[in-house]
């Protein structure tokens, strides 16, 4: 059933890994980063809530969820062969746009169809095992340029714009295992048929585009008071991770390379150790996931979260002060911990406190508290990155490492419904 994370979360770590440098490679400023990372949240923002709410009043015979997760499995498949043939960076830019709307497509409703499968004892588990899939799909993604070397290919050869060949094969695989995974998933595992009082329910609402409006805005008006103290742990622990990902080739092109020229093979050998350091937090992140099950259920999900995103924040703090190349490998440890429960335990949290007749707009919802500190990201930073950081990639993992610990100290405010029904009892 998460077979399909596979193809989605490879997608994600082809961005986290390689965007940065494909602006970089078309000429992009670095101070501008953020600015050319805008079409995630915002689509995010706009796609995810709207495809939550439609999924939960659709009725089809191929089933409520699955419609909206092929149609968007197979435009992100479009995407991502175009993506690294992209000859000027608007061009890349553009694609962005439509691969991040087509990967939000998919994602709300498959997180939803997660929850429509599984009884409440087995949520836990299901979404952790999300992150599992999430951590392995992200260490193929962050580690293929470096297999396709393996393979043969020239690590330095690029094309007419720049891009390296290697990049081009990842993006090409990422391509097949889009579609392919989450069709096998479908195929294997089939919605559950709805209840002849689940579909009256579903028949008797309103389906056009103004009810899907203002299902999200009373749904935002009736939100749990737990999943509004989620809100704040997840501005600044989704802050902090944009950050990394933007700026992480750069700092350790300038911090193990001594070059902040897109144009030299060693920003090259920067772009391939980061592929390197990203996979193995990843697969650090695939084995973190199968812990952390059994860890939330001993100590609860909020006590477990906290715990690893400060120790994500920590190992942020540390990158910049490391030269090694090999010793950046021991921070990695930290951040696929805190990775592998930022992609599994506060869906546990949700889950615990939205109704489940409501699981598709409340998690489309929940998304906004994803995008929506990428979005305040991507307009903030460039404006305090030259002022407040000195221009220095560096620093923008000082920061993000701040704040981690910041969202590591609002987790624990956050109310458990498991936890207030035991003391209850």
């Amino acid at each position: 059933m998460n077979l399909g994370f596979l193809g989605i979360q490879f997608s994600f770590g082809l961005q986290q890994s390689n965007m940065a440098p494909i602006y970089n490679y078309l000429g992009a400023e670095e101070a501008h980063l953020p600015l050319l990372f805008l079409a995630g949240p915002v689509t995010g923002l706009l796609v995810q809530p709207i495809v939550g709410a439609m999924s939960d009043r659709t009725l089809s015979r191929f089933g409520r969820r699955s419609p909206y997760f092929l149609f968007g499995a197979i435009l992100c498949s479009l995407c991502l062969i175009a993506m690294p043939f992209s000859p000027a960076l608007w061009i890349a830019v553009s694609l962005l746009w439509i691969l991040d709307a087509a990967n939000n497509i998919t994602m709300e409703p498959y997180r939803a169809y997660i929850s429509d499968r599984l009884v409440a004892d087995q949520q836990s588990r299901g979404f952790l095992m999300q992150a599992s899939f999430t951590g392995l799909a992200q260490t193929l993604a962050y580690i293929a340029p470096t297999l396709f070397v393996a393979l043969g290919i020239d690590r330095h050869a690029v094309d007419a714009n720049g891009i390296p060949i290697i990049t081009k094969a990842a993006f090409a695989t990422g391509a097949v295992l889009s579609t392919a995974t989450i069709g096998w998933s479908l195929y294997r595992v089939r919605e559950l048929p709805l209840t002849p009082d689940q579909r009256a329910a579903i028949e008797a609402q309103p389906r056009s585009p103004g009810a899907t409006l203002a299902e999200i805005g009373h749904a935002i008006r009736a939100m749990p008071p737990a999943m509004r103290q989620l809100g704040w742990m997840m501005l600044f622990q989704w802050y902090a991770i944009f950050c990394y990902w933007q700026y992480i080739v750069n700092a350790l092109a300038l911090g193990v390379f001594q070059t902040s020229d897109p144009a030299s093979s060693q920003y090259r050998d920067a772009a391939l150790l980061n592929g390197q350091i990203g996979a193995f937090y990843n697969l650090v992140a695939f084995g973190a996931g199968f812990v952390l099950v059994p860890l939330a259920r001993r100590i609860g999900a909020k006590f477990t979260h906290s715990l690893c995103i400060a120790l994500a924040g920590a190992a942020m703090l540390a990158l910049p002060l490391i030269r090694d190349p090999v010793l950046l490998f021991l921070p990695m440890l930290g951040i696929g911990i805190g990775w592998a429960s930022m992609m599994g335990t506060p869906y546990i949290l949700l889950a615990r406190a939205i109704p489940s007749a409501r699981t598709g707009v409340y998690m489309g919802i929940f998304n906004m508290m994803i995008v929506i500190p990428m979005l305040l990201q991507t307009l903030t930073l460039p404006l305090i990155y030259n002022p407040l950081l000195g221009g220095d990639p560096r620093h923008v993992l000082l920061l993000a490492g701040a704040l981690m610990l910041v969202a590591a100290a609002c987790g624990l405010r956050v109310t458990d419904r498991r936890d207030a029904e035991a003391t209850d009892v």
